[in-house]
């Protein structure tokens, strides 16, 4: 992309162009976090909403979920394989239709994005989990408190925060371990209600089944985002274009696998309706289960697996901050990189405040449907754009995904989108009035740029 008389993709120039980001990911460390970045809110906090919508078929709509992130994740390796550089979907939209207010508007929602969602782990990590231990404190001052936590953290230095987020995911791993093995004693018990299984909220056939079955799909997806939040993290990741196909596919398979069989043993154990009221389903899974495993415990554990979900999530939100700001469509400052710890110091307070904003428009359930609508309408610009940039060559080798793969992705990801999905209405005013905003530092950033002469 040329922006001012430069390729801006060539080079960090401007703000943080003295200090490159230091490439500290290797393959191990980029599977783990891929897999980290996938697990946490969405499936310890979220499964009793999707429960509420879809019944006790719970696991129909992650599988639906994990066939629709295949398919986008493909897109995302053939772009991220191209373009080695961090800014993700807002520069492959760039690259693809050269239309420098979407590429904003999709900068701006994959932004929004990741501040809803770790919004959404703020809120589930002062829910039902943390009344395990405590519920004296408010808990909105508990979530500003945590996300401010996380902001120091990710100030710390990129090397810091993804070695926190590889103990976090092998600390959600285990919880969800606990969760089979959970269902598997059930099972050789006999305990449980495979009856469930096949049991519809609907109650019925026709229109109203696909609707409920679609509605809990979309929010249900909220589980699986993450993966495209690892592009950012290309120029610190060692030999990117070999590395991230591999850790891509792997995360998504191996969390799609954990997040069915998690959706299973909930279903067979807990009636959807319980699910439903709870902000820390799975620990009536715990509870209802006929192992003897310490409930304060398993709330511990959930309550570092939504940690991890929101640590990620502000991490990179403040990456495509610096990204985007190094393209020329952010404002320079937001590339600013402290010289010592090589973090984008800017980036990362600007996101923080707006997360903090965040934590009181919603409940989780929303927060966490809001992030997936976003995501959706991106994920549908990638799949597009990936086949518009077939007729753009790079002279080095990338994986190349079958063209009928991002056809469905795109498909699929708008289906998911639409009022098909049963979505609440507030989950659209939500977003339209982000989307207001994000016009808005639209017109005050062109009008400065252009004040400075550079645009």
């Amino acid at each position: 992309m040329t922006t001012g008389g430069r390729d801006a993709t060539a080079s960090p120039e401007g703000a943080g162009a003295g200090t490159p980001l230091r490439r500290v990911i290797g393959p191990k460390l980029l599977i783990l976090f891929v897999i980290g970045d996938i697990l946490g809110t969405g499936i310890y906090a979220t499964t009793g909403q999707v429960a509420g919508k879809v019944g006790g078929a719970l696991w129909l709509p992650f599988v639906i979920g994990f066939v629709v992130a295949i398919l986008t994740a493909a897109s995302y390796v053939e772009l991220v394989g191209k373009y080695p550089k961090a800014a993700g979907a807002a520069l492959y939209t760039q690259k693809a239709f050269q239309v420098p207010f979407l590429t904003f508007i999709v900068a701006f929602m994959v932004m929004c994005s990741g501040l809803s969602s770790a919004s959404a782990a703020a809120r589930a990590f002062s829910g039902d989990y943390l009344a395990e231990f405590t519920d004296f404190f408010p808990p909105t001052l508990i979530a500003i408190l945590f996300i401010l936590a996380l902001a120091a953290l990710n100030l710390r230095g990129v090397s810091e925060s993804v070695k926190t987020n590889v103990v976090l995911t092998l600390v959600e791993l285990t919880g969800l371990f606990v969760i089979l093995a959970v269902g598997a004693w059930a099972v050789l018990t006999g305990d449980g209600d495979p009856s469930r299984l096949g049991e519809f909220q609907a109650g019925g056939t026709g229109y109203a089944l696909i609707t409920s079955v679609l509605g809990a799909t979309a929010l249900g997806f909220f589980a699986f985002v993450g993966f495209e939040d690892s592009v950012n993290m290309a120029e610190e990741t060692q030999d990117p274009v070999r590395t991230f196909p591999r850790a891509i596919f792997i995360g998504v398979a191996v969390t799609g696998t954990i997040y069915v069989l998690v959706a299973l043993v909930s279903s067979l154990l807990v009636d959807y309706r319980v699910l439903e009221g709870s902000s820390g389903p799975l620990l009536e899974v715990v509870k209802a289960g006929g192992l003897d495993f310490p409930p304060k415990l398993f709330a511990l554990i959930a309550l570092f697996a939504v940690t991890n979900s929101a640590l990620i999530n502000i991490m990179m939100a403040s990456r495509l901050c610096y990204g985007m700001a190094n393209e020329r469509i952010l404002p320079r400052a937001l590339g600013r990189v402290l010289p010592r710890r090589r973090t984008p110091v800017v980036g990362i307070v600007f996101v923080s405040v707006l997360a903090i904003g965040l934590v009181s428009t919603g409940e989780i359930a929303g927060l966490g449907d809001t992030t997936a609508f976003l995501l959706l309408c991106v994920f549908a610009v990638v799949n597009i754009a990936v086949l518009v940039l077939r007729r753009d060559r790079v002279e080095h080798k990338h994986f190349r995904t079958p063209t009928a793969l991002p056809v469905l992705g795109a498909v699929t990801s708008l289906i998911l989108a639409s009022p098909l999905s049963d979505r609440p209405a507030h989950v659209y005013i939500r977003a339209g009035v982000l989307l207001v905003i994000g016009i808005g530092l639209w017109v005050l950033n062109r009008t400065v740029m252009r004040a400075r002469g550079e645009g």
